[in-house]
């Protein structure tokens, strides 16, 4: 007899990509004992649709109010932090307000923008993850899916 499989969940996490000409919206945050650089992200939560917690996430780590306008891609990818499976999903979106007296999340040390060359200096040990720049360069080939493509049913469920 075969054992009841226990569901797999991978952790859902949403990061929005936010430029300034060639700049790129960038947290610098404290994880593990670690000073690490990430696009601004986070989990998804539940009774929130992916581009929400998009725009919550930005806003949380940076104090940046934005507009999320496209998908730019889907990754899935295994931690090295942690080692479970993430699912990202990578937005583009547009700054619009920025409230310099929010305080930031637990753990972000600053919100600073940097262009690609300065995020790819930063070398793998300081990025958060191979997810950074691989986003950032699926924008810059142009990769732009329409946010419709995301569709929530009804009777959404979330892992145990």
């Amino acid at each position: 007899m075969s054992q009841a499989a226990t569901p797999w969940c991978p952790r859902v996490t949403v990061a929005c990509i936010v430029n300034a000409g060639e700049r790129y919206l960038m947290v610098e945050e404290e994880v593990a004992g670690r000073v690490v650089y990430n696009q601004p992200a986070g989990h998804l939560e539940e009774g929130e649709s992916l581009v929400q917690a998009a725009a919550r996430e930005t806003l949380e780590e940076t104090g940046w109010t934005v507009a999320v306008r496209h998908l730019v891609g889907i990754y899935r990818w295994r931690s090295h932090e942690h080692g479970e499976v993430v699912l990202r999903f990578a937005f583009a979106a547009q700054a619009l307000h920025h409230d310099a007296a929010r305080p930031l999340d637990v753990g972000i040390r600053r919100a600073l923008w940097l262009d690609r060359r300065q995020i790819a200096a930063l070398g793998d040990e300081r990025l958060r993850s191979p997810l950074v720049l691989a986003s950032i360069d699926a924008w810059l080939a142009g990769r732009r899916l329409p946010l419709d493509v995301l569709e929530d049913l009804p009777g959404v469920a979330p892992c145990a």
